[in-house]
């Protein structure tokens, strides 16, 4: 830390700085909370941030802060103080406070993070000074800092089970200088030992499985916590936190099929069938939130009935129940081994997740159809990186396209969903007639994505094609009667699925979807799903079919994971930290 004596010096000071260092200036009056600070000059998510008397600056900000500064320098001559002067009038008058001004006029972003009751000011008087000081003695910022280290907005389970204690977890970590990545990497291998635990097979390992499963929820609740309160936010840790969820749970429903298997049940088909699902439940969920991230409409009436509700506290818990949160689900998963059978643990996931499908689905569909709203060229650009269009989609879109109206996007999409699906669980096994549906699919996809996807329902396209992708591949599995079959199908969609939920984060970090050479490399939805038809008809006996789905889920995890890890390390990623979904 140096102290400037004027604006001219302090903009040397500046420019002495090495230019992969961030830099801050701070009014020398300043009075307020150390975590006030700590909100204002510490948060790596913005290239630049502000709160009164204080300004920070990323590398990528700096140029712009000290062009900034210069002016400032020129406009009221060196030499005078740091102090207010001749600038624009703004809330903060203080230099740091004109500077974030000057900041956003240019076109460099300043986040002016909420501080709640903690206490940032420079007072100019000493009956000021003084009013400030009993404020910072007033609140208690470590008691602050805690509180905001949980989310505001999470499930039921989460907040009265989980989140009283973890926070605590989260402080403790923090002062033996554990980062958030280190715990989220804890909470894998503990679901990972868990899974080990239930594929055992006996009464002991389900009953440790689902002490460890929790005991990895309570960790992975504590990796976000720690990220909020030591605001480590990092580019890997985005990119950990956003998959780590789905490999834990999916690799404990293997865990639980093989526990089955070893007592002469076979699950698997319920355990992908679970995947699927769970899978498609959080498409919609992306699909819908990314079609309205910044559509222009009005509030429809389920909307505003939604909002009326949530001034009845009970009604907004008894919502976030129902869609089955990871919190809850997870306790269901945990409670349920330890007591009962791998095969009434799939059934009470399918039925409740099925539930919460149904009901979250029906809500966003109502909301759609009540309200005229005006999709922007960005959510179509996201919803058609969603859809994942390999290159036979692609060549269908460049050469037809699908009739005007508002619905025929999702109606072409459902249709050829159905008769891909329809094929697979009726066609005689083997035949031909699968691979004809699989090349109807990719047609009819293809004009579905033919025109941007700005429509009401629109959002359903994604959806849609995942279920069709997902489904394919377990019904051809679950009818092949080959050994092993499934389990190779299980491993295949958890690959795809990767990528899909892959695509969804890098939309969210506002860094697009994956390069198309990725995509085309794998094949697109509808190319992986004729490339298991078409195998399903020539490897009809022996092992050939589970040999090859085995190969091509090796082949796209290899593919996915390497282009996945290559850009999330890479300083094209986000640098956020995922804040969790409540499904």
């Amino acid at each position: 830390m140096t102290a400037a004596a004027d604006a001219s010096e302090a903009a040397e000071l500046l420019a002495a700085v090495p230019a992969s260092q961030r830099v801050a200036l701070v009014d020398p009056r300043f009075v307020g909370h150390v975590h006030a600070l700590r909100l204002g000059l510490t948060d790596p998510r913005f290239a630049a941030a502000s709160i009164p008397g204080a300004l920070t600056a990323q590398p990528e900000a700096r140029p712009a802060l000290l062009r900034a500064l210069r002016r400032a320098v020129a406009a009221v001559g060196a030499g005078s103080p740091v102090a207010p002067g001749a600038a624009p009038v703004a809330e903060d008058r203080t230099v740091p406070g004109r500077l974030a001004v000057a900041l956003d006029a240019e076109g460099t972003a300043v986040q002016r993070p909420e501080l709640g009751s903690l206490t940032a000011a420079v007072p100019t008087e000493p009956d000021e000074r003084t009013a400030a000081g009993a404020a910072v003695a007033a609140v208690d910022d470590e008691d602050v800092r805690l509180r905001s280290a949980v989310k505001a907005h999470d499930g039921f389970f989460t907040t009265y089970f989980i989140s009283p204690y973890s926070r605590y977890i989260a402080r403790w970590c923090a002062r033996r200088n554990l980062t958030p990545n280190q715990v989220t990497t804890a909470s894998l291998i503990t679901a990972l030992i868990a899974a080990g635990c239930a594929a055992t097979g006996t009464r002991g390992g389900y009953v440790a499985a689902g002490v460890l499963l929790l005991l990895s929820f309570v960790l992975d609740c504590t990796d976000g916590q720690l990220a909020r309160y030591s605001l480590q936010y990092s580019t890997m840790g985005a990119w950990l936190d956003a998959t780590f969820d789905r490999a834990k749970e999916y690799a404990y429903y293997a865990g639980l099929a093989l526990g089955a298997a070893r007592g002469g049940d076979d699950v698997w088909v319920l355990a992908l069938g679970a995947m699927v699902l769970q899978a498609c439940r959080h498409v919609v969920d992306f699909s819908f939130n990314e079609a309205n991230h910044d559509a222009v409409s009005n509030t429809s009436p389920t909307a505003a009935l939604s909002d009326k509700l949530d001034s009845v506290g009970w009604t907004v818990w008894l919502r976030r129940m129902i869609v089955l949160p990871i919190g809850e689900r997870w306790a269901m998963i945990a409670v349920l081994t330890a007591v009962t059978t791998p095969r009434i643990v799939f059934y009470a996931l399918l039925i409740g997740c099925a539930l919460a499908a149904c009901y979250t689905t029906a809500g966003r569909l109502l909301r759609s159809l009540t309200r005229k709203a005006q999709r922007t060229d960005r959510a179509a650009g996201a919803l058609a990186d969603l859809a994942d269009s390999g290159p036979l989609a692609q060549a269908v879109a460049a050469v037809l396209r699908r009739p005007g109206g508002g619905f025929t996007a999702p109606f072409l999409a459902l249709v050829g969903a159905l008769v891909m699906v329809a094929a697979a669980l009726f066609a005689p096994y083997g035949g031909w007639l699968t691979v004809g549906a699989a090349a109807a699919y990719a047609a009819v996809s293809g004009l579905a994505v033919s025109r941007p996807l700005k429509g009401a329902l629109d959002w359903l396209v994604p959806p849609v094609f995942r279920a069709a992708e997902y489904c394919t591949i377990l019904v051809l599995a679950a009818r092949s009667d080959v050994p092993h079959a499934v389990p190779a199908a299980f491993g295949l969609v958890s690959a795809v699925a990767y990528h899909h939920y892959d695509t969804v984060y890098r939309i969210r970090g506002g860094t697009g979807a994956p390069p198309q050479w990725l995509v085309r490399t794998i094949g697109g939805h509808e190319g992986r799903t004729l490339v298991v038809a078409v195998l399903a008809a020539v490897l009809t006996h022996g092992s050939g079919f589970t040999t090859a789905l085995t190969a091509l889920a090796a082949a796209v995890a290899l593919v996915v994971l390497v282009e996945s890890i290559r850009f999330w390390v890479s300083s094209s990623a986000p640098a956020v930290h995922d804040e969790g979904e409540l499904a």
